[in-house]
């Protein structure tokens, strides 16, 4: 179960944090963040390399976007779509493209929650493979700190948002101006479930059936009134209790994007 964790705030310097731990089939191959199609030279996103998609990306103008599983469709399906490809369409796009994609037909893929956000504005995307319902529902995402799971969002039935929600509430936001990440780091990087949960309701999962926690991420989107601040991606390629946060480089716009100290 992907988790994601966002903190709204407008008005702010950095009106949006998020938080992202992906976890999947440690076989899975993948690469980090980067500008890995060379017909996106904009997109800076995680490759799955088995379905050519990603699970999370940021463009140049400022779009985020990443995708989660619901509970119980992990993996792919005959005859439908990758899910993948949702991020990269979404970052096809100058503004978060909420119209376009709440138009789309769920037949063609398995069911999802798919963030769109931008500094100004932030919604979920949810096809929750509902008989008869062949459009996505969307729900703007308040302001303060809200949390995504595969069963939805903030959702009181899910564990990991029982425990980790206020926990990200509670604690100091990332300040990228200070270069300041450490709280949020080290509860992405948590172990811990609680007395009785399921250990993979923690933030940081392993499991010995190879299903857990492969990479982490916090980005940070400057306000529209700061030209030429560049969005922050802070980007731990593995599990992040054992992977370092480093830095993505987003500047450029061409090439490859590698993590650097």
């Amino acid at each position: 179960m992907c988790s994601v964790i966002l903190l709204r705030r407008p008005g702010h310097a950095w009106p949006l944090i998020v938080a992202a731990n992906r976890d999947e089939m440690n076989n899975r191959p993948w690469l980090p963040p980067g500008r890995h199609w060379p017909d996106r030279p904009e997109v800076v996103a995680g490759k799955d390399e088995l379905a050519d998609g990603s699970w999370c990306g940021l463009n140049d103008t400022g779009v985020l976007a990443a995708v989660l599983n619901r509970e119980g469709t992990l993996g792919p399906a005959a005859g439908k779509r990758s899910r993948g490809e949702l991020v990269l369409e979404a970052l096809d796009h100058a503004d978060a493209p909420v119209e376009a994609l709440s138009d789309l037909d769920t037949r063609a893929y398995r069911p999802f929650n798919l963030l769109l956000a931008d500094n100004r504005d932030a919604w979920l995307l949810e096809h929750m493979g509902e008989a008869g319902r062949n459009r996505v529902r969307v729900t703007p995402i308040p302001e303060g700190v809200s949390m995504i799971t595969a069963k939805g969002m903030n959702a009181p039935d899910c564990p990991r948002t029982r425990r980790y929600r206020p926990l990200f509430a509670a604690a100091p936001a990332p300040d990228p101006e200070t270069n300041h990440w450490a709280e949020w780091e080290m509860l992405l990087a948590s172990r811990v479930s609680g007395a009785g949960d399921d250990p993979r309701e923690a933030m940081c999962i392993m499991t010995h059936q190879g299903f857990e926690t492969t990479s982490s991420s916090i980005i940070a989107l400057p306000a529209m009134d700061r030209a030429g601040v560049l969005p922050r991606w802070r980007f731990a390629a593995g599990r992040p209790d054992e992977a370092p946060f480093l830095d993505v480089d987003l500047g450029g716009g061409s090439g490859p994007v590698n993590p650097t100290v």
